[in-house]
């Protein structure tokens, strides 16, 4: 019984460690990326974005959260590094990927309708693991009952 038990919560754990806040896991027919990530999700952190940031490590980004879905639309403003930009919808499917955002443009990079959350990475990431359209976000943040990979099993 005590075995069971610990079967159990071993289980538990497991399914817990999948998705975790400050950690964003893509998966589409190219395969799996995780990233660390920085959660964003007040007007003035999402304002700030990563902005006068010289660097970011190469599998970290930063990961804007809005209270609803919303018509989302960024720029570079201030922005030094080359940076992905990964429009999500609120069941964790990725909408729209823009590729190479240049560092200091205030040219708006429109991520279109219904948009929950926007990853950001370094520049050239997205091309090269083939994150694109009708790949797939997991993370605690999205309603898990309507994800399209949910961290419960």
């Amino acid at each position: 019984m005590l075995g069971a038990a610990a079967l159990v919560l071993s289980l538990v754990a497991q399914a817990a460690a999948d998705c975790a806040p400050d950690r964003v896991d893509l998966r589409g027919p190219w395969g799996q990326a995780r990233f660390t990530a920085e959660v964003v999700d007040t007007p003035e952190t999402r304002a700030q974005g990563l902005m006068f940031r010289e660097s970011l490590p190469r599998f970290a980004g930063m990961l804007f959260i809005y209270e609803a879905p919303t018509t989302a639309s960024f720029w570079m403003r201030n922005t030094l590094i080359p940076l992905d930009m990964i429009f999500v919808g609120p069941d964790g499917g990725v909408t729209h990927v823009h590729h190479n955002a240049i560092p200091l443009d205030e040219t708006p990079i429109p991520g279109g309708e219904n948009v929950l959350m926007v990853l950001e990475i370094n520049g050239g990431l997205a091309e090269r693991f083939g994150i694109a359209p009708g790949s797939e976000l997991r993370h605690p943040r999205l309603d898990q009952d309507n994800a399209l990979w949910p961290c419960q099993p």
